[in-house]
């Protein structure tokens, strides 16, 4: 390609961005600005999808307010020039929006595909324009259940203008799911590009891993080493602007003023963080992370906050995530506090109100206080007769319900029962130098190092019962979580000489790849029957096809040991969970496993308040743990007493959460009729079996090849492959499902979906390509003396991405038929005989008659789909104006009776519907496919 800076081309693979310029070329890449889309593109020099935007003398051409029929074409400097009645127009004066089309010169040309290519390009048209409109686009092939709270959650807050949010669902309800799927809502529906994920270390791969698994999405890892090697280039470049897609630890950026200085002018669309109430803030002063995201935040539009710890365990803490979201509306830590209280007050009418009880005189002064100047709550109040509709009011005009979601385990229901089974062996088994070892072993595991410790499991008493409880749950699958990647090795090797049972491994010193391969070993029902996995297995990973955890050690942090347990204690677990755990009597390890089981409960319930214990008495149990290995004086006495502090603090605690609950926080979190429509939306998406056949025909059209496999699984082929250019299978043949029930058991095999990546990359090389845009076909049931004309033209806007006008109006394709008296036939389809026969057609006879039939016949065409075009214009312009208009006025109603409502989002939804109504009718149709028949006797006619 002879590429100069101002030439104006399109891309093949998104002709819906419009024209796009050449900004500049160097080295191999080429940049690309589609200034109305908002979008610029980088390209690689031999691979860019782009064709020239080049107009031939007869056609029309739009810019600078004027329009004119080309006359004559010139070229300077590289750069095209339009003459025409007597006016001249540059192509770098074009306007964006331009309408682009080879199909025609192909067809009057005879350069034809096969008529059935023709059927298949407009199939894929159709079907790419019904998902993008649907709200499932971007999650149809994300890896998760159809969970209602989550789906509730993530469709709620992806249609927040702006994105602000703090998810707090308590631990094991899937905040990183929620996360995770509002992201790839947002990603694929254009309205954010940039996002950076902001974690803890130790949950920076975790992040990585989820989203790349669950949702498809490539994210960079970025730390101290990827950012020097990008400067390495010494172009003075900011690194953070090398990726859209950036997972970082909030202590690396919060302890590096340069890096974090680099981060923050990067310029993002979303930021994500996780594990928010490390965030330390006081009136007074605050810690760098949370320096760092209040700067971030100031800058950002979108902002997603992640936390577990209930806000009653800590206003203040809670107070500090919620000013980072709007610190308009909290910026005095006392009126919070003082209208938290009043909230509470509200729960208890609440739960009268959902339970259909009557409500007391009190309960109707506490209403008339709190809402005395509302006559629509008055007047619901005074009726009586609607108490759904009274606590929908309510709901509505929540304080926090606008940027904060609240989920409980109790509140949604649906977990299996926990049961341990807790195994304690005779201190004999172990003589002094045991002892020593095993306690050695909890130290380093406090510590979370293995160095100087020799790990090695042959000799250890607890291998016996290991291998029993292996033998006595014969047939049975059995997930063992340890610490380390060196107590998976040496379990292995334990086994290994002692049981000839099947075993997979899982840990951090494996390939992503390997972890996948292992993981899918254990889920095979005639795989290994034991998944040792060190920590790295806690993380993210679902394993609910089995109902045995073995607990070879306990993490100190409550939360991790949630995690544990939360590998295959989740929503859709068909069997009770048993938990099983031995440990030696008189060690320190038993001392922490009499802390989690008398003190929390924690291997029967979910402790809300883990990480609130463990901030106040984890040294304590820690030393004691010790002392109680070493068989110090009063041990077992302080012990005790250390326990049952523990649990009257976790009794104490527990009634404070209970008590100060926002039930009309999580009433608004249950009742957001959104979450309704998405689960319609991917439910009727997993129901198309139509879809399975269009995805293979369309991976055969490349030359990939699918053998079905059973069990849910077919077996992609790409031995043929006819294009570099394909998505995925680059590392040969790839397993893959339609089956969601077998991606969520199988985290290695890609649920097809047309917005998996692989497939929407399949659907715009198609597109991109000619294939299928020209056709020529004699049908015998045709009248004698007919031609038509099948023209496919399909209505792009081109605006800004972040708009979302996709939803409104994606690419549209329009049929428009047209026959040789110039009369339409919408009614036309070929008959399927007529297309089994086309081979036998010599179309360059038709030549002759080609050039002078074509023309009028797609004048006409394009007169008749210019009108169609305006009522598809017009509803989707109503289509906006009535989603975006009625939460517009919603909202504005509410501003004057609930705070928590922000101005700024008003005024966003003001301003986009704005845009939208300008943008929309902008819009304009593009050949794109057409497609000639003829009845036998037309050619002898002419």
């Amino acid at each position: 390609m002879q590429l100069t800076p101002g030439q104006r081309w399109i891309s093949n693979a998104e002709p819906e961005l419009g024209l796009g310029t050449i900004l500049r070329i160097e080295g191999r890449g080429v940049q690309v600005l589609y200034a109305t889309s908002g979008v610029l593109r980088q390209y690689a020099l031999h691979a860019a999808p782009l064709t020239r935007a080049e107009f031939r003398p007869g056609q029309k051409v739009q810019g600078k307010g004027l329009t004119l029929t080309v006359e004559q074409v010139q070229s300077e400097d590289g750069l095209l020039v339009y003459h025409g009645q007597g006016l001249r127009l540059a192509e770098s004066e074009l306007d964006d929006t331009q309408p682009i089309s080879r199909a025609d010169e192909r067809l009057v040309s005879v350069r034809l595909d096969r008529s059935d290519r023709f059927d298949f390009r407009l199939d894929a048209l159709q079907r790419r324009a019904a998902v993008l409109r649907s709200p499932a686009w971007g999650l149809a092939s994300a890896r998760v259940d159809l969970i209602p709270h989550q789906l509730r959650v993530a469709a709620a807050a992806a249609g927040r203008q702006p994105l602000r949010v703090l998810l707090a669902d308590e631990v094991g309800l899937g905040k990183t799911i929620e996360a995770g799927m509002i992201l790839s809502r947002l990603l694929a529906a254009g309205r954010a590009g940039r996002v950076l994920v902001l974690a803890p270390e130790s949950l920076v791969h975790q992040w990585f891993v989820e989203l790349l698994r669950r949702f498809n999405l490539q994210f960079a890892l970025y730390d101290e080493e990827r950012c020097e090697a990008i400067e390495t280039g010494g172009d003075d470049r900011n690194p953070f602007g090398d990726e859209q897609l950036v997972i970082a630890s909030i202590g690396f950026l919060a302890d590096n003023a340069k890096r974090s200085a680099q981060a923050i002018e990067a310029g993002w669309d979303v930021v994500v963080v996780d594990e928010a109430h490390h965030l330390a803030w006081t009136p007074d002063a605050a810690s760098a992370g949370y320096t760092l995201i209040e700067t971030l935040a100031g800058r950002v539009p979108g902002l997603i906050l992640l936390t577990a710890t209930p806000e009653q365990l800590g206003r203040s803490g809670h107070f500090a995530r919620l000013r980072l979201l709007d610190p308009a509306r909290f910026h005095a830590l006392d009126r919070y506090v003082a209208e938290a209280d009043g909230y509470a007050e509200l729960s208890a009418v609440a739960a009268r109100l959902k339970d259909g009880d009557p409500l007391s005189d009190a309960d109707r002064t506490v209403l008339q206080r709190r809402f005395g100047g509302d006559p629509e709550l008055l007047a619901l109040l005074d009726s009586g007769s609607d108490s759904d509709a009274l606590l929908d009011a309510l709901i509505d005009r929540h304080g926090t319900g606008r940027v904060m979601f609240r989920n409980r385990r109790a509140q949604i229901g649906g977990f299996p029962k926990r049961l341990p089974e807790l195994q304690f062996l005779d201190a004999t088994v172990l003589d002094d130098q045991g002892r020593q070892r095993l306690l050695a072993e909890f130290q380093a595991d406090l510590q979370a190092a293995d160095a100087g410790i020799e790990v090695s499991y042959a000799d250890d008493p607890r291998l016996p019962w290991l291998i029993d409880r292996i033998e006595n749950d014969a047939g049975e699958k059995l997930l063992l979580i340890c610490r380390s990647q060196a107590k998976v090795l040496a379990l292995e090797e334990a086994l290994r000489t002692r049981s000839g049972v099947k075993v997979a491994r899982f840990h951090e010193g494996m390939s992503l790849v390997q972890r996948d391969r292992n993981a899918a070993y254990f889920a095979d029902p005639d795989g290994a029957r034991v998944l040792l996995c060190s920590e790295i297995g806690s993380e993210g990973r679902n394993f609910q096809f089995a109902r045995h955890l073995v607990l070879w050690d306990l993490p100190f942090d409550p939360d991790l040991l949630e995690q544990r347990i939360g590998r295959l204690d989740r929503i859709g677990q068909k069997h009770d969970i048993r938990i099983h755990l031995c440990v030696v009597r008189g060690s320190a390890q038993q001392a922490l496993v009499r802390w989690y089981e008398e003190g929390l409960d924690a291997f029967r319930r979910s402790p809300a308040d883990g990480r609130e214990l463990l901030k106040r008495y984890g040294t304590r149990v820690a030393q004691a743990a010790i002392e109680h290995a070493r068989g110090g004086e009063d041990a077992d006495a302080e012990l005790d007493a250390l326990i049952a502090e523990t649990r009257a603090t976790h009794e104490e605690l527990s009634a404070i959460v209970h008590a100060g609950r926002d039930r009309l926080l999580e009433l608004a979190s249950e009742r957001d009729a959104h979450g309704e429509d998405l689960t319609e939306a991917l439910a009727m998406l997993d129901a198309d079996t139509g879809a399975r056949d269009f995805i293979l025909r369309l991976f055969e059209q490349f030359g990939v090849e699918s053998e079905d496999q059973g069990g849910g699984l077919i077996l992609l082929d790409p031995e043929y492959l006819s294009t570099d250019g394909f998505p995925g299978l680059k590392d040969g043949a790839q397993q893959a499902t339609f089956q969601r029930p077998v991606a969520l058991a199988r985290e290695d095999i890609p649920l097809l979906r047309l917005d998996h990546p692989m497939v929407a990359g399949a659907v715009d090389l198609l597109l991109e390509s000619e294939q299928g845009n020209a056709a020529f076909l004699v049908d015998t049931s045709l009248p004698a003396r007919t031609a038509l004309l099948e023209c496919v033209f399909v209505l792009d806007c081109v605006a800004d991405r972040r708009l979302g006008v996709d939803r409104f109006l994606p690419p549209l394709p329009i049929r428009v038929v047209v026959d040789s008296r110039l009369q339409e036939r919408a009614d036309f389809r070929p008959q399927a005989d007529v297309r089994a026969n086309e081979r036998t057609l010599d179309p360059a006879r038709y030549r002759p008659i080609l050039g002078k039939l074509v023309p009028p016949l797609l004048a006409h065409a394009e007169t008749r789909v210019r009108e169609y075009s305006q009522v598809e214009i017009g509803a989707a312009v109503t289509a906006a104006e009535q989603r975006l208009g009625a939460e517009q006025a919603r909202l504005t109603a509410l501003a004057r009776v609930n705070p928590a409502v922000r101005l700024e989002e008003i005024a966003a939804i003001g301003a986009e519907l704005d845009a939208l109504r300008e943008a929309i009718p902008k819009a304009a149709a593009r050949l794109d496919a057409v497609r000639l028949v003829c009845s036998p006797d037309f050619l002898a006619l002419r």
